[in-house]
């Protein structure tokens, strides 16, 4: 990879984690592959020759669960959900330049060749380790049959992952108080003989790979613990019927992995290589090449949710690493997804299903735009129908929306189109500022950023029209009248280009309205001063409000199927649990403490809001920030240990809580005066949620 601006000469990949085949979509799940989509779009709307490729993950433990309690074959139990998802993902304009499925055969023969060649360097053994048995049964209890207690944090646990605790990746025989998910009764541990990717020799490629690795904070920073900590080698394989079998290795006849398969995080991010190998053999290696961007120096950009980041930033490239294959230039992790502040829950039926949200007759592009630019990519985001008819009529109607159709029914009323007249510097400059932004947001990994780049765009002309008055000067000045409407068409222009990767239907009708020739899709930035045809028809509206009484039905509803869900009784989590989008869960939060403090305890707590103005690490310490906080009537230096959940250098200008009358304290001989609150093992920094000044007290 050339570590340059984008765009560069060499080929990009962007992926998204693979959807986990055993569940129907939800908007918590569109929020990672709704992000892919708008990323791989914008790259080339900036010139970057990229594919953009998936593919469902079929393998595994909960499939072969699932595929036995409903009586039928894992092969078809996971293709029927494969199918579904090839169906749903372009009903959101999610279009992958290839999606395949981790059974297929081209995935297999890349994953045997891969950890052959992991074998034939050395980097694989055998070794005896305990595995969950129910001795019910009578059978081995790999991954998700069985259930226990994280060993690290103590928080309820399955057998490969802390999913609703410290979200560490567990090995076999890891897991405490294991229970048989087949029958409920107590597990017992016995011995047998698995394949171990020795990964923990790799400690020092991996920290200079987490040193040059690119994209959001969170996917660069949390890894470095688990390399502090000492890496684990990682068992590759499994007691289980539903995989891919281990590769035949030449001269190991006596192998014991004859009667096992491989972990499924084996062959799922090899899936990454197959499914672009798999786009190459349709398209020809001429219009794009798999192996120049796997193996010579490609752009490989991973797009997952937060909970598969040691996946990939840790096993993944260890494994690209060692097969000689390209690594990562990105990992683009999103936060979380909520409903109404409560999380996901689809066997209360508590979430917003895909299909559900097309039903009600949205167009697809609104949620897009929600998804993409609310909040940045790794924070959390909480969905509710208020917030987004907020977002739909504040931004795209009464901004975007709102400037297309009065500039260009002026446009077409008065000139029968495009004005005979030049663009002004004033508005050819902002065009280039608004593209600098987007081109900037893109090398930043940031799509809310660039959403805003296109609406700020948006807002300018809104202000120039109305500043300018054309409706005045048809009569008064028609030449300059004539400009104006020649400055605003060609804002509208640049907007349905920047527009096209977070709402590209829109952007094409946008398009078609200006009479443009060709698609929209395969502009670049480099066209948005091309000049708009001379004629085009009457433009019609292309967002519509939504009122506030279709967001009461839509929340009647809402609660209606939840009340339902509830009084079934059914509390059995059945959550699509992805192997790469987000989960979007229920939590496993902490019990409440039962001891209460009085009102007069809780108003002695001064807690102030304040803006971080420096932040820098402390020399010696793995985790400790120093911070310089404003909290109003004075600055306060404070002690944070966030150094590897957050990205130092974007602190500054975060709004944060700050307890104030902390008692000070002393770390790594730095005084701190002051705690900053923050949510959670990710260290979730709390703010405000309007605009509320330094200083001002938390009541």
């Amino acid at each position: 990879m050339s570590h340059e601006d984008f765009p560069t000469d060499e080929p990009a990949v962007v992926t998204c984690g693979l959807p986990y085949a055993n569940g129907d979509l939800h908007i918590g799940h569109l929020r990672t592959y709704v992000g892919g989509d708008v990323f791989s779009r914008a790259l080339e709307k900036l010139g970057q020759q990229t594919a953009f490729v998936c593919g469902s993950d079929m393998h595994g433990t909960p499939i072969a669960v699932q595929s036995i309690q409903e009586g039928v074959d894992p092969e078809e139990f996971a293709l029927e959900y494969h199918e579904q998802y090839q169906e749903t993902f372009p009903k959101f304009a999610v279009e992958f330049d290839n999606y395949g499925h981790t059974h297929e055969e081209t995935n297999r023969e890349l994953t045997h060749e891969i950890v052959r060649t992991l074998e034939e360097k050395g980097y694989v053994y055998e070794k005896e380790i305990k595995v969950a048995w129910d001795p019910a049964e009578d059978q081995p209890l790999p991954d998700r049959y069985v259930e226990g207690t994280c060993p690290y944090c103590g928080a309820k646990a399955r057998g490969d992952e802390c999913d609703e605790g410290c979200g560490r990746h567990l090995e076999p025989g890891e897991i405490e108080d294991p229970v048989s998910t087949i029958t409920g009764n107590p597990a017992e541990y016995r011995d047998r003989t698995h394949k171990f990717f020795e990964v923990s020799e790799l400690s020092e490629y991996l920290t200079d790979f987490l040193d040059r690795l690119e994209g959001t904070a969170n996917a660069r920073n949390q890894p470095r613990q688990w390399i502090e900590d000492g890496l684990q080698d990682w068992c590759i394989t499994r007691d289980l019927d539903w995989g891919f079998d281990y590769p035949e290795i030449d001269g190991d006849d006596e192998s014991s992995a004859e009667d096992l398969v491989l972990y499924v995080w084996v062959d799922a991010p090899i899936e990454y290589i197959a499914s672009t190998k798999q786009y190459t053999e349709r398209v020809g290696a001429d219009t794009y090449d798999w192996e120049e961007a796997w193996k010579a120096d490609g752009e490989i950009v991973h797009i997952i949710g937060r909970d598969i980041i040691q996946h990939h930033t840790i096993f993944w490239p260890a494994m690209l690493h060692v097969a000689e294959y390209d690594e990562p230039r990105a990992v683009m992790a999103s936060g979380f997804m909520t409903l109404n502040g409560k999380g996901f829950s689809t066997s209360r039926n508590r979430a917003v299903w895909a299909r559900e949200y097309l039903d009600e007759g949205f167009h697809e592009d609104l949620l897009r735009y929600y998804l993409a630019t609310n909040g940045g990519f790794q924070q959390d985001v909480d969905f509710s129908w208020s917030k987004f008819r907020e977002r739909v009529n504040g931004e795209l109607v009464g901004t975007v929306g709102n400037f297309l159709y009065r500039s260009l029914l002026f446009a077409h009323r008065n000139f029968d189109g495009t004005p005979d007249a030049s663009v002004s510097a004033e508005v050819e400059d902002r065009i280039d500022e608004a593209v600098d932004a987007y081109r900037e947001a893109i090398n930043d990994y940031s799509i809310r950023k660039a959403g805003q780049a296109a609406v700020e765009l948006a807002a300018f002309g809104n202000e120039y029209i109305q500043r300018n008055e054309p409706w005045k000067l048809t009569d008064e000045d028609p030449d300059q009248a004539a400009q104006v409407i020649r400055d605003c068409v060609q804002v509208a222009k640049a907007l349905a280009i920047l527009l096209e990767p977070l709402t590209p239907g829109k952007a094409a009708a946008l398009w078609d309205q200006l009479g443009e020739d060709g698609s929209v899709h395969e502009t670049t930035v480099e066209d948005v001063h091309a000049a708009p045809p001379e004629t085009f028809d009457e433009p019609a509206e292309l967002f519509e409000k939504i009122e506030e009484d279709r967001v009461e039905q839509l929340n009647e509803k809402l609660e209606a199927r939840v009340e339902e869900a509830t009084e079934d009784g059914d509390d059995t989590e059945t959550e699509s649990d992805d192997t790469g989008g987000d989960q979007s869960g229920d939590m496993d939060l902490e019990p409440l403490v039962d001891d209460r403090i009085s009102f007069e305890d809780f108003e002695g707590i001064d807690m102030r809001v304040g803006r971080i103005e420096t932040a820098e690490p402390i020399e010696d310490s793995d985790k400790l920030v120093r911070l310089e906080v404003d909290i109003g009537v004075e600055t306060r230096q404070v002690v944070a240990g966030i150094k590897q959940l957050h990205d130092i250098e974007e602190l500054p200008g975060t709004k944060v809580i700050l307890l104030a009358n902390m008692e000070q304290a002393e770390l790594f001989g730095v005084e701190s005066n002051g705690m900053i609150l923050a949510a959670g093992e990710e260290a979730d920094l709390l703010t405000t949620h309007e605009d509320a000044p330094a200083g001002t007290r938390i009541q």
